[in-house]
């Protein structure tokens, strides 16, 4: 097997695992995890030559790009408290914990690797977070923070890791210094974001074709983070603000394909890319048995002790800023989303995973330093990297869903529908007044006036039934039955008529292009 037929394997268990996760009831980055480090064990599959400073900018972008599309600038407004608990502050403390422990335990391990390494094993992934904890029907409010904490963590340890790194390639460490690069990272990733995202969001509306914008819209994140780094700005930063800027200013409410298309294709690109991901964490098992090949004892208890750390330290760290942020928390602050419960704070606690940033950032380290030596314990830094994203994707991801049902934890359905019928009633109060303006400039028959006043209260009631009160609410379900009626019949129609193109496309003399223009129209009608 060759590295292109091992690409081909891993988006092929990248499609198959969400059907197979589902009905399994396991999250699919899991077993695409499980799927990879099986392929490591096997003689006949290569080791994986990826260029490792071409694994962020390979996979980070397009992931991060689609976890923003999920969520708005306002929904992080509303949840900084929390985020900033989570992303800044617990990332920087298990940084420093990793860092104590590792430094005692590794013999020769310098305190500037030791925190490089400390960095890059402090964030839960943002991918393995959101596509786990999304999957299980938790409450809204905590996948947004897990979502947050997600997005946010990885700008605060690849700074970290970047300054480590420079310190024990270097040999000097200056505090001042650090900071500086820390605040003109954040400053020039902000910049690239904002005007990368205010040129797209222009070019989009010159664009007019659905095709050309989402095709557009999956190059921007690798400029924005290549561009962002090459200007010693933090990529991921870059990529997140850019996604921001598009998520909340780049929407046309009447550009209905282009947003249809924009959801599906990048809803293609996050499952075969989350896929990919973690298949080559799991293949990294390969370099993980080549390094502890003689000393299995040794790498096995610092991972081990590495691993308790890590998976500790967010314990006692979420409790106390759980108990905070609810301090915190006044009936001003509408929107922000905190845990209500200790058994809330556990399923957050347990969805700490680790996942391909670590791995990436582990490979990334340097082989030598300035002065030509090898660089201090890496071969057992990779490996202890190696085995805390291993045993919490493994762990904690095969047992958070046990948790959860265990621990009774489910999402609030009537507070969901409350939410839904908030925009309802917005939609239908907004299409009724429209029509009171057309009424105006328009002489409108009584009978279609009517009809108009009506299709205006169902384009809520579609939404959210439980706008109408028992004897409108009864009406309307005889009309929706009518209706579903009415588009069965209309779908059989269509679906003839497209057969009927289509068996017409590969008749003797027709033309191609003309008849797919024929199917398109057909395909949009079914759409209505």
């Amino acid at each position: 097997m060759d590295q292109l037929a091992l690409l081909f394997v891993l988006l092929l268990g990248a499609v198959v695992s969400v059907p197979v996760g589902e009905r399994l009831r396991l999250p699919a980055p899991v077993l695409m995890t499980v799927l990879g480090s099986v392929l490591a064990l096997l003689e006949f599959v290569p080791n994986v030559e990826v260029p490792p400073e071409l694994i962020l900018p390979l996979l980070l972008p397009p992931l991060l790009y689609a976890a923003v599309r999920r969520t708005s600038w306002r929904q992080f407004a509303a949840n900084v408290r929390p985020i900033l608990l989570l992303a800044v502050a617990l990332v920087f403390v298990t940084t420093l914990c990793v860092a104590v422990v590792a430094h005692a335990i590794v013999p020769g391990l310098p305190l500037a690797a030791a925190v490089a390494l400390g960095a890059l094993v402090a964030p839960p992934d943002p991918i393995a977070a959101t596509a786990v904890a999304g999957k299980l029907g938790l409450p809204r409010r905590l996948v947004s923070i897990l979502e947050g904490e997600g997005l946010f963590n990885d700008v605060t340890a690849i700074v970290l890791y970047h300054v480590a790194i420079a310190a024990a390639v270097s040999g000097t460490f200056s505090p001042w210094r650090a900071g500086l690069d820390l605040v003109l990272s954040a400053v020039v990733a902000i910049a690239v974001g904002l005007v990368l995202g205010w040129g797209t969001n222009k070019a989009i509306g010159l664009l007019g074709d659905p095709t050309l914008q989402v095709g557009l819209t999956l190059l921007v994140p690798f400029a924005s983070y290549v561009l962002a780094e090459e200007l010693h700005g933090s990529g991921v930063l870059g990529v997140l603000v850019t996604a921001l800027f598009l998520v909340e200013y780049a929407t046309d409410a009447d550009d209905v394909m282009a947003r249809l298309a924009g959801h599906t294709f990048w809803d293609i690109v996050d499952t075969l890319v989350t896929g990919v991901a973690f298949g080559l964490v799991g293949l990294e098992l390969h370099n993980a048995v080549d390094t502890a090949a003689g000393h299995w004892g040794e790498l096995l208890t610092w991972a081990a002790a590495v691993v308790g750390v890590v998976v500790l330290v967010r314990l006692a760290w979420l409790l106390p800023a759980t108990w905070l942020t609810k301090r915190l928390h006044t009936a001003r602050d509408i929107g922000e989303d905190i845990p209500v419960s200790w058994r809330e704070t556990v399923v957050m606690w347990w969805s700490g995973m680790r996942g391909v940033a670590s791995v990436a950032l582990a490979l990334a380290i340097p082989l030598e330093t300035d002065g030509g030596g090898d660089f201090p314990a890496r071969g057992e830094i990779v490996f202890i990297a190696f085995g805390v994203v291993l045993a919490t994707l493994l762990v904690q991801g095969l047992t958070l869903p046990w948790l959860v049902n265990r621990l009774g934890v489910r999402g609030d359905s009537v507070r969901e529908k409350e939410f839904e019928r908030q925009p309802a009633v917005r939609a239908a109060k907004a299409a009724k007044h429209r029509l009171r303006e057309i009424e105006q400039v328009e002489d409108l028959p009584e009978d279609l006036s009517e009809q108009m006043l009506r299709r205006s209260f169902d384009i809520g009631m579609r939404i959210s039934p439980d706008l109408a009160e028992d004897e409108r609410r009864e009406a309307y379900r005889q009309r929706a039955l009518r209706l579903k009626r009415v588009r069965r019949i209309e779908g059989e129609m269509l679906s003839a008529a497209r057969h009927e193109v289509l068996t017409a496309r590969s008749e003797q003399g027709a033309d191609p292009e003309v008849v797919d223009r024929v199917l398109r129209h057909l395909d949009v009608r079914s759409l209505r």
